[in-house]
């Protein structure tokens, strides 16, 4: 058996896998290759499979589609109080236009990482130590709108900028400290006395609530009394208008002048009874007998009805 053929046979399989190792290219998804032709840019590959002029196209640039976190060294900034303070954050960066990303810089991570730097620190030199920690969200977005402007013409979008820590002198960070204390010790303080100033509020609103509901009673209680006066004043005086009345009925009925002379004259021995037991000496009157005299005095006021005339007022028994 000859080597010759055996030895030509593996020559020409190894260069079939050459050739289709070189032709034959499959790019993964959120990826995409810059393919240069004799050392020019030819096309861009997007994901899927591909099919290039072996020896001729080759592929110069490899690059992700995904979002991109990057690193921002730990720098000193000074503050526009003259404040020294470490500052370090993480840049957030994706690829938009792969030719661009490849030809526009040479390293596009390690440039827009240097030029957030110096962005980062002309930012906080804007500011007083107090407001950088209040004003962080503001500094992000002065960083990635600067950011955004310079690597435009480089095909990369950086999407935005995150602070991650900021750290003050230890002697500044103990005065920092102490302040805080006070400050929360003042709110305290207010917050307390607000709360006493409140209390004696509602204390003083209760109390006046309570003086007011207390005349609110005692003026309906005067009022029903009143009213509970009046209806009984008016009730009396019904009763002693209707009694008046019946008297008056019973009057012109026959035989009833004399029923009243009747129940004068004992009105009168009762009363003048109640007078001797009263007290020891006491004038008697010198016609204490007549008591027709009385009893007319008393009926007088009934001559005006034509049934009591003045002959039926006589003494009974007379």
């Amino acid at each position: 058996m000859e080597i010759g053929p055996i030895v030509v046979v593996l020559v020409l399989a190894l260069v079939a896998v050459i050739v289709v190792a070189k032709t034959a290219t499959i790019v993964p998804q959120q990826e995409a290759y810059v393919v240069e032709r004799l050392g020019r840019f030819s096309n861009t590959l997007q994901a899927g499979f591909h099919i290039l002029v072996p020896f001729v196209d080759r592929i110069a640039y490899k690059h992700s589609l995904k979002e991109i976190s990057a690193e921002v060294a730990e720098q000193s900034c000074i503050t526009k109080d003259n404040v020294r303070v470490e500052v370090d954050g993480v840049l957030y960066l994706k690829v938009m236009d792969p030719e661009r990303a490849s030809y526009g810089v040479a390293n596009f991570g390690f440039a827009i990482t240097q030029l957030a730097q110096t962005t980062l620190r002309s930012e906080i030199g804007k500011i007083e130590l107090d407001r950088t920690f209040e004003e962080r969200t503001q500094i992000n977005q002065s960083v990635v709108s600067e950011l955004d402007k310079a690597t435009a013409p480089w095909g990369v979008k950086v999407l935005r900028y995150e602070i991650k820590n900021i750290t003050p002198p230890k002697d500044v960070l103990a005065t920092m400290e102490k302040q805080m204390t006070a400050e929360r010790t003042k709110r305290a303080a207010i917050l307390q006395s607000e709360g006493e100033r409140d209390a004696k509020i509602n204390e003083a609103e209760g109390e006046k609530q309570r003086v007011i509901k207390e005349s609110e009673a005692s003026k309906m209680s005067q009022i029903n009394e009143a009213q509970g006066q009046a209806e009984a004043i008016l009730a009396v005086a019904t009763a002693t208008a209707e009694g008046l009345r019946k008297t008056a009925d019973a009057l012109r009925v026959e035989g009833g002048v004399r029923a009243m002379q009747l129940r004068i004259a004992q009105e009168y021995l009762v009363k003048f009874g109640e007078l001797a037991k009263a007290g020891n000496t006491f004038v008697v009157p010198a016609n204490l007998t007549d008591l027709a005299s009385m009893i007319a005095l008393a009926t007088g006021t009934l001559r005006r009805d034509g049934s009591a005339s003045p002959g039926a007022l006589t003494p009974p028994g007379s």
